[in-house]
């Protein structure tokens, strides 16, 4: 069984300790953290507290080095994990640039070891969902689809909310649902078009609204707030016979399809102030409703995936490329946002 160590053990840490925890893939070895109060609470839980980062990568029991630091500790880490032999994860956003990405991809194939970044939303069942609606064609191709990340307690934590640490929530949650943008939607990006907001931190952004043009000419809207007191839902998506809405994380797929497009008898409805045609409701002749459950799916696969690539017997499931056209798209996405116009790539992203 591969032995896992974990340098930053904050939240997202501690969440990667109990995971592996639970599972029967990996162990785990011990966490280290500059704070010496997270290593005394590692303690309390029974877990291995390394003295000192060079402890932990000199530990010939380590297989792995898993890196859960502020986002601009990330590239330092992964290189100096991979120097010292280690297999290395990454939360996400792996680097600040592509630049970054490219420099520390160069040192995994340099060491000859495994370095896969964790999108761990891959494996949110609403994701999966939409997903499974958009690869079986059930509606027709998709026309249009748009994903909602809405909370109402601003930037978490201390160093989210600096840009020097690469705070902000295009890096913190739009990394995520960008990813799962470029993976239900086939072709390449033409246009990138990125407002951010700044309702309760002027530093970095607390929110984002970003559409991504496809070659396809399927429209994405991704949109991240945390300033909302009332929640739009989470998916909603227009398809060639039909319309799909998830109104939270865990409700199934609300579905309304198009069963005959043509209605001569539709009756004008009254609206606040005059009637209308165009809006009125369709007859349950027209349409049928339904609701599709969440598709079940195990967190655990990664750490499965990551074992048998390390052994040779499998690919990557998050590969290498896949993550430097997510990081290609943000810094789109900033560009966007700094000039406040569309950005149109000279190669399609």
């Amino acid at each position: 069984m591969k032995s896992v160590a974990i340098i930053g053990f904050g939240g997202q840490g501690n969440w990667h300790a109990d995971m592996i925890r639970k599972n029967n893939v990996v162990s785990l070895a011990g966490v280290w953290d500059i704070r010496p109060e997270r290593l005394a609470y590692a303690g309390s839980m029974g877990i291995r507290a390394y003295a000192s980062r060079e402890e932990l990568l000199a530990d010939p029991a380590v297989d792995i080095v898993l890196i859960a630091t502020p986002n601009d500790l990330h590239k330092p880490f992964v290189i100096e994990a991979l120097s010292r032999g280690k297999h290395v994860v990454c939360e996400k956003p792996v680097a600040l640039s592509v630049s970054d990405y490219d420099e520390m991809t160069a040192a995994a194939r340099a060491a000859g070891r495994v370095f896969e970044v964790h999108q761990n939303r891959r494996w949110d069942t609403d994701y999966l969902a939409v997903k499974d609606l958009i690869d079986s064609e059930r509606l027709g191709k998709p026309l249009f689809v748009a994903s909602y990340v809405q909370g109402s307690r601003g930037i978490p934590g201390d160093w989210r909310r600096q840009k020097e640490y690469g705070g902000g929530m295009i890096y913190d949650w739009g990394v995520h649902m960008i990813d799962q943008m470029l993976k239900l939607i086939p072709g390449s990006i033409t246009d990138v078009f990125c407002l951010t907001t700044h309702y309760t931190n002027s530093e970095v952004d607390d929110g984002y609204r970003l559409y991504l043009k496809f070659d396809s000419g399927v429209l994405a809207y991704s949109e991240v707030g945390t300033y909302n007191f009332i929640s739009q839902g989470r998916f909603y998506a227009q398809f060639e016979t039909g319309t799909a809405h998830i109104p939270g994380w865990h409700d199934p797929v609300e579905v309304r399809e198009c069963l005959d497009w043509g209605e001569g008898d539709v009756h004008p409805v009254l609206t606040a102030s005059g009637i209308t045609r165009t809006m009125a409701p369709r007859s349950d002749r027209t349409v049928r409703s339904y609701n599709i459950p969440q598709p079940s799916s195990d967190v655990h696969d990664f750490y499965r995936n990551l074992v048998e690539a390390i052994d040779g017997k499998a690919e990557k499931l998050i590969r290498d490329e896949e993550v430097r056209r997510v990081l290609s798209v943000i810094e789109a996405a900033f560009a966007s946002a700094d000039a406040g116009q569309v950005i149109r790539p000279e190669r399609p992203l």
